[in-house]
Parts: structure tokens; sequence; C-alpha cells
């Protein structure tokens, strides 16, 4: 175990001549260093390196042990992006004594592997001598990672943008510079096809909502009694009504269901996504089985604490090794089509309610989704009286 210390060398002693370097001992603040997410280095007094976590290690490939009691500036061999020896241009012991700390910034270790560096001067008074230095270090990868998602949401999201908005210009302005020239029923058609592409741009916006407000933790949950059943059936019935045959969707419930307390329009969203996937994606009959089953949280027990819903088809299924990423952003099936968001977004609202979800190969053969919500409680909302003036 490493831990880090904080208070500054007795006077007169010479640290230079202390014994074998080891971590310095902050058990007083009950921080392990090691169990720190990011890297954690300390230098003393003189430069010589006192602390180096577990992160550290990952992200350097040093050993704590090869770190322990070097020169800050041997044991971290930090370069900036033009190639410059970092602490030689910062000089955190002999430059400005007003300085306390290092901005963020990208700096490369040897082999070129980029890191993000910090730095804290902790003096003993203002503008006095540093009696330590801090250094936080993070690996970019994940950075990057993040950074790449962000673009290929903002291009996937211009992609799709375009063509409905380029065919909602195009019809406007064809109508405004010639509307004598059309009759009723091409202007109807052209309208419909604006108001068709309106509503795609609508949807695609709430999913960039809906996004935004998963990836932030910021998706809430209005609960209120949700008659799983029933929901399933009206989506069957908007389905049958727009021309598939009502033989397609066979629809079991096992009674008794407990009462589900969920977010219905969230809900409705979900039911709405996995069936259109199996419509769109699947063949043969769509079968939607909802069952009581035992709760997906741990600090719930009970045969009918939760409900499950299990929307499978008898087409060709998922392949097994797209299985895992069937949740991630951007994936599509087999049939190209759509944001690829949708299963994302499905995925953030079961959890947002404490559900899961889960993905395989039907009994027919083709996907099966189920998800399992707890049976939740109700969200009440206070309000405050209104004062009477």
């Amino acid at each position: 175990m490493s831990v880090v210390g904080t208070g500054t060398a007795p006077e007169g002693r010479d640290v230079r001549r202390a014994p074998a370097p080891r971590q310095a001992d902050l058990t007083g603040l009950c921080v392990d260093p090691d169990d720190l997410p990011d890297g954690l280095v300390v230098a003393d007094e003189d430069g010589r390196v006192i602390c180096f976590n577990a992160a550290a290690e990952r992200i350097t490939a040093v050993r704590a042990a090869d770190a322990l009691g070097r020169s800050l500036e041997k044991a971290l061999p930090l370069e900036d992006l033009e190639g410059r020896r970092w602490w030689q241009l910062t000089d955190p012991y002999g430059g400005l004594a007003i300085r306390v700390r290092q901005p963020e910034r990208n700096l490369l270790l040897p082999g070129v592997r980029e890191v993000l560096v910090s730095a804290r001067y902790v003096r003993g008074e203002p503008t006095g001598p540093v009696r330590r230095v801090v250094v936080t270090l993070r690996d970019t990868e994940a950075r990057r990672r993040t950074e790449r998602s962000h673009a290929e949401l903002i291009a996937t999201v211009a992609h799709e943008l375009r063509s409905p908005l380029t065919s909602v210009k195009g019809f406007t302005a064809t109508l405004l510079a010639k509307w004598e020239r059309f009759t009723d029923d091409q202007k109807r058609l052209m309208l419909e096809t604006v108001d068709a592409d309106a509503d795609r741009v609508t949807r695609l916006i709430a999913e960039l909502l809906d996004i935004s407000r998963i990836d932030s933790g910021r998706l809430e949950v209005r609960r209120q009694p949700v008659d799983i059943g029933a929901a399933v059936g009206r989506h069957i019935q908007a389905y049958v009504a727009a021309g598939q045959p009502a033989d397609r969707f066979l629809l079991r419930v096992e009674q008794p269901l407990p009462a589900l307390w969920a977010d219905p329009d969230k809900v409705d969203q979900v039911l709405s996504n996995l069936l259109e996937n199996a419509v769109r994606h699947g063949e043969g009959t769509v079968t939607i089985d909802i069952t009581p089953s035992a709760s997906p949280r741990e600090d719930e027990e009970g045969e009918h604490a939760a409900t499950s819903v299990t929307v499978s088809d008898e087409g060709p299924g998922i392949p097994e090794e797209s299985m895992n990423r069937v949740f991630t952003r951007f994936w599509r099936g087999s049939k190209r089509g759509g944001t690829g968001l949708g299963l994302y977004i499905v995925k953030g609202i079961v959890e947002a309610h404490g559900g899961t979800i889960t993905v395989g190969r039907a009994p027919g053969g083709g996907a099966e989704f189920r998800f399992t919500l707890p049976v939740g409680a109700p969200a009440f909302e206070f309000e405050l009286p209104r004062s009477v003036g």
C-alpha cells in the first residue's frame, strides 16, 4: 500500500541522508493513493519522488520501486509536444515564487506516449520555497475514445439531418415559386412529404436530447402506474392499422403481473423501438411475452418483484459476434437505416428504471430482446404552498 505525506520535513532534517526511500505515510487521512483513479506522483522539497501510486505505474509503465527516491525529472521524464523537457521549462523549485500550479496539458513520455499532466506546488507559506510538488497523470486514451464518439455522433447527426432538411427546403421552395402550376393532389403529396421529414427531424432531436441526458445521468423517470400489456396492445394495433397483418403479432401475458410503476412515455419508447426492430429487421411472427419475474435489483427480493417483457422474431437474428455491440452507439443490423442510436437509448431508459436488458437468439432463430423492470415506487412531487399576498 502506498500513501502520501502532506506535512513538511522537520527543520534541520537532511532528507538526502534518510533511510531507503519508501512511500510517505498519510494514514491519518485514510487515503490510499493506489485507490485513486488517476496517476499520482509526489516529490519532496529536494525534488525526490516520495509517492508513485499504482495508476502512475500503469500509465507510465514505470515501477514504483524504480521511481521512489529518484529525482522527479528522471522518474517522470516529460516533454512537451515540441520535444522540450517540461521540468526544465517549468522549473517548479526555482521558478516564480508566486506560482502554485501548472494547468492540465498534453505531454509526452518516452516512446511518444501522450498523457494529461497537471501539477500543484505546495508551499509552507505564500511565496515560500516549494515543499511538495504534486503531479497528477491521466491516460489520454479514454478522452480520445470520447472525442471519437462525439465526432461520430456529430457526423451521423449531420448526415441524418441533411436528407430531410434538403427535402423540406426543396418542396417548400418549389411550392412557393410554382403554387398555381400544381394540382391539389400534387400539393398534398409534397406537403405530406414535408410533414414526414419534419417528424423525422423532430425524432432525431429527441434522440440527441435523450443521449445527452443518459450520458450526463440526468434522465428523469416520472413513475406512474403502467399497464404493460395494454401498452403493447396499443403498439400492435398501430402496426395493424398501418397495414401489418394482425396474425403477425402474438401477445402472451402471464397473470397475475405485479403492479408496475414506471415512466409510461419512456416505456412506450422502449416498446416502440424493440417492436420496430422486430418488424423491420425480423421475419415471421413477432412474439411478445410479458411475465412476472424476480427483480434485477439485489436489494429487492421476491419471485414477483419485477415484470419482464420479451420481444422475439423468426428472422435471421443477430450474429453472435455482434451481440456485445448491439446496445452501443451507431450499431445497425444487417439492414441499414436509422441513426443506430435507438438501442443505446433503450438501454439507458431501462437502466434509469433500475432494470436490465439483454439480447439473444429466439427459439425460432431470430433476435430476442428481454428487458426487466422492477415494480418501482411512485415518484411523489411536493409543491410548496403559495404565500398569500
